[in-house]
Formats: structure tokens, sequence, C-alpha cells
């Protein structure tokens, strides 16, 4: 018996269709766009579909169903969909973003090509002071009077690698080796293909306050520009469950369970138990999955014995 098979139409956005190409202009001279996508939010409910059976549709809705799948950290069905972008971003941020390996890049290259004539600048204001508690993050400014100096001298830098490379280029210098001295702030392109199961896993890592700033810019227009237009269902959803959410381990769930019923000698019996804190009457001292666990507390409106005055 011949099968029969209902016409397919393509999924579409139109919200993201109304912006297919146009440029989102990140720092000063940077961009994200998107080429093309495959899928939206009917394509996850969909492929979920297939696998959990028809009789699904009768128990939830689109939006329920995205929510659980999400929740429940069931990706495939966010595998079905893809995207296209189209970035221009700093070399010293690109290093950050193609760590994220779950994806098909192809960049710009300066063997082939002339380096792009830009490059990021700081403005007074905006350079960072290292952080006394992380190695790898900022915290608080420069006062802009002397910042006004740091940017100086990068334009005098900038400036500098620059009229270097070009007369390199200009004597014959191969564009392999004439480009070794440019700044990590030289802006280059890239066609970056992802799905949305690791579109969110960039985000979320990429657009939590941990990040660095420059990258965080990137992700936040990602997600609040093209992935809330493309997909909005999975949107609010990843804002919910993934961005706003908390995880919590059993350490502090158990921590946490004591701090409810009152008993806060046996909340820092465990935080003890567990290496987070001393025992009581010693000096506390630093500890990141304490200091951690702390930043949930306070979301949650809990405040923690070793921390009453």
């Amino acid at each position: 018996m011949e099968q029969t098979f209902e016409q397919i139409e393509r999924a579409s956005a139109p919200a993201l269709d109304a912006v297919l190409g146009s440029p989102f202009h990140v720092l000063d001279d940077g961009f994200v766009r998107v080429v093309d996508y495959m899928g939206n939010d009917s394509a996850i409910v969909q492929a979920a579909r297939v696998s959990y059976g028809k009789g699904t549709k009768k128990l939830r809705e689109d939006e329920g169903l995205i929510r659980y799948l999400l929740r429940h950290h069931h990706t495939s069905p966010f595998e079905m969909c893809e995207i296209k972008f189209h970035i221009r971003v700093p070399m010293d941020c690109w290093r950050q973003w193609i760590r994220h390996r779950t994806a098909s890049v192809n960049e710009y290259s300066t063997r082939y090509s002339i380096a792009i004539d830009h490059s990021q600048q700081t403005q007074p204001e905006e350079w960072r002071l290292q952080a006394t508690s992380n190695r790898q993050g900022s915290d608080g400014v420069l006062d802009a009077a002397k910042g006004t100096q740091f940017t100086q001298r990068e334009h005098e830098l900038h400036s500098l690698s620059r009229t270097i490379y070009n007369e390199r280029i200009e004597a014959g210098i191969a564009r392999e080796q004439a480009r070794k001295d440019l700044p990590l702030s030289t802006y280059t392109e890239a066609y970056w293909k992802i799905d949305l199961h690791n579109l969110l896993h960039f985000l979320a890592l990429r657009m939590d306050a941990h990040a660095q700033l420059e990258i965080r810019k990137y992700a936040t227009t990602i997600g609040e520009e093209i992935l809330s237009r493309w997909c909005p269902l999975v949107w609010q959803a990843f804002k919910d469950y993934d961005f706003g959410g908390l995880e919590l381990s059993k350490q502090e769930i158990g921590i946490i369970a004591k701090l409810q019923a009152g008993d806060t000698d046996g909340a820092w019996a465990l935080a003890a138990e567990y290496g987070m804190l001393p025992p009581r009457g010693e000096p506390i001292k630093k500890n990141l999955e304490r200091e951690e666990m702390e930043a949930k507390l306070e979301k949650l409106g809990i405040r923690p014995p070793w921390l009453s005055k």
C-alpha cells in the first residue's frame, strides 16, 4: 500500500526574518547578524513529539512542552534548530568565543587578506581593575582621569603597530608574517553556525556576570535581540530555568534545610563537615564553594549565621 505524506512547510520565525542580515552593533566597531537559520519553537515541539508520541499534544501545549524539555535537560529536540551568524569581534574576545567547539566556523584569514584596519578602543572610564578574589576577572574601574593616559598610550600602540604592518605589506612581506605584531584588539570576522542546544550553553556561560564584559555584550545581544525573535518560547524558558534559576548541590540543600528549620548550629556544623567553614570559634578563611553558596542564599533571602554581625 502506497504511503501518503502531509505537505511540509518550512518552519520560519517572522520576527527574525524581519532583521535577517541586519547588524546588531556591539562595542565600538563590532556586530553580530543572522545570515540564515533552520527551525523555530515549533520545530522543537515537532521533534519531541516524534519521540514522545502524538498523545503528548493532548497533555500540554507547545510552551509547556518546551519548558518541560529544558527543565529536564532533554537536549536533542533543541539540536533540530540551527542558526548561522556573521560576527565582527576583537581577537582577544574571539579567543574565548572559539573555545566553544560545538559549532562550525569559518574565520576571516589574514594569510589571504589584509587585516581589518580597526582595533577596539578603550575609553578613559572603561579601564577595569584586576579582581583580588578572581585571577581571571575584574572588579571596579580605574579613575577616568588616570584612564586618559592609558587610552592615549593605547592609541599610540595601535597606530604604531598598524604603521609597521602596512610597511611590511608594502615591502612585499608575506601577509602571514606581516600580521604577527598586530594587537589582540584588532577586529576579525567569522561565520559561526551552531545548533540551539549548544547556543544556549554558550549564552549561559557568556551572559553570566563572571564572563568578560566584552564577550558578555555579544552574548547578551544574541540572546535579547536574536534568540528572543527566533525562538521566543525557548528564550523565556532559558531565562527562567538556566540563566535565572539556581542549581543546588546535595550539601547546599542540607545546609538550607537546617537554616530553614532554625537550626543554625546544625547548618554551621554541616558547612564545617563539608569543608566550607572551620569549627565555630576559629577564624573564617576564604572558601570559593562557600562564597558561591552564600550568593545563592542571598537570592533566596537567607542570611547564614556566619555572616551575621
